[in-house]
Parts: structure tokens; sequence; C-alpha cells
């Protein structure tokens, strides 16, 4: 369970901005960036993992140079809402490499699913065991992304300016 929210000055945001466009740099790089020591980022950052805000670092792939990668948005209706039936289909979307995100949402659906398959037979193989296969989903749309227009996965730590 998370903890309280750090409570984060401009140079936090700013820093964490800089971390998410580009976690590679060095501490100095980011130091100039944002105005500070490279040992005052890095009492920073570790603050920010200490915290649970910063959870780990990974590589972004061009998806264009994947061979064969097809992307699908999964929407799902479930029957019953139950913790119990929740956790079970949660905790196989969490097991399973394919799924790149899921997002339990309001609305006519409850839930909204990324898949990330090496081509449509691993779509439809994923979509049976996944889907089809549970008596607790009611309804699946699919809809295959066919340009990946913007994608992204960095988050903005405070509200826009007016």
């Amino acid at each position: 369970m998370p903890g309280k929210p750090l409570a984060l000055d401009d140079i936090d945001h700013r820093l964490l901005a800089e971390l998410q466009a580009d976690a590679d740099r060095t501490l100095r790089d980011l130091g100039e960036l944002v105005g500070l020591s490279p040992s005052a980022v890095l009492r920073r950052v570790e603050g920010y993992k200490a915290g649970g805000l910063l959870e780990r670092k990974v590589a972004v792939l061009d998806t264009s140079q994947v061979p064969d990668l097809v992307l699908a948005v999964c929407l799902v209706t479930v029957e019953r809402q139950t913790p119990e039936h929740r956790r079970a289909f949660c905790d196989l979307l969490k097991r399973t490499p394919q799924v790149q995100q899921v997002y339990d949402v309001s609305g006519v659906w409850d839930y909204v699913v990324i898949l990330a398959a090496h081509g449509l037979p691993e779509v439809r193989e994923l979509a049976e065991r996944l889907f089809e296969a549970d008596e607790n989903v009611r309804k699946l749309t699919t809809l295959f992304v066919l340009d990946p227009v913007k994608t992204g996965c960095a988050v903005p730590t405070r509200p826009m300016e007016a």
C-alpha cells in the first residue's frame, strides 16, 4: 500500500521531469539542468526511491523496431466485481508479460488492457487464455493499434498552469 505522497518543491518537479525524459543522464548533468550539485541530486533521487515515488528505471523500446509486434487495446466487462474475482483477474493479468498496462475504469467497461504480442495468432491465444476462458468476463472488444501516435510513461508531477 502506498504511503503518504512526498512533499515536492519546484526543483523536485523539474528533476522528476528530467528523470522521466532520460534517467540515463549523470548526476552532474541532472544537477546542471536543475541548479543542484551532483550530491544534492543523489540525495533527492535516493529520497524518491525510499519514499516509493521512483519505482524503477527501465529501457523504453521503439515498438516500430520490434518485428511483427501487434499492439491491442482490450475493453473488458465482467459479471462480478467481488474482491476475490477482481484479485484473481488482476493477478492473472499481472503475471502475463504481454500485458503492458491494465486500468480499472468506470463507465461501460470495467477494464482497459493493453497487450503487446507477436502477430495476430498470439493476440488470439492471449484473448482466449485471459478473457474467453474466464467465465466472469461478460464482454470483450479488441481494438488493434494501427499507428502509435504518442506513447510514453512520463506523468506530470503537478497540475497544469493556467
